[in-house]
């Protein structure tokens, strides 16, 4: 399945739990080993970034979807 969203993550379902409305999916992660992000210049240049850096990758979405 192709989609455009670039915050995808491959991974196993390892529980699902069905309420009454609602279903919570658990799924384990082991790929990818890389994460893109696209951010602005300028936030790049506040922060400082290059080469080396540790940093923390923070995915904000307003919902997660499921592919099978």
């Amino acid at each position: 399945m192709e989609l455009s969203a670039r915050n995808q993550l491959k991974g196993k379902v390892t529980n699902v739990d069905l309420g009454a409305v609602m279903a919570n999916i658990k799924i384990e992660v082991s790929e990818p080993n890389t994460i893109t992000a696209v951010i602005t210049k300028e936030s790049a240049e506040r922060l400082g970034l290059k080469d080396g850096d540790d940093v923390t990758a923070i995915i904000k979405s307003t919902e997660v979807i499921i592919g099978k």
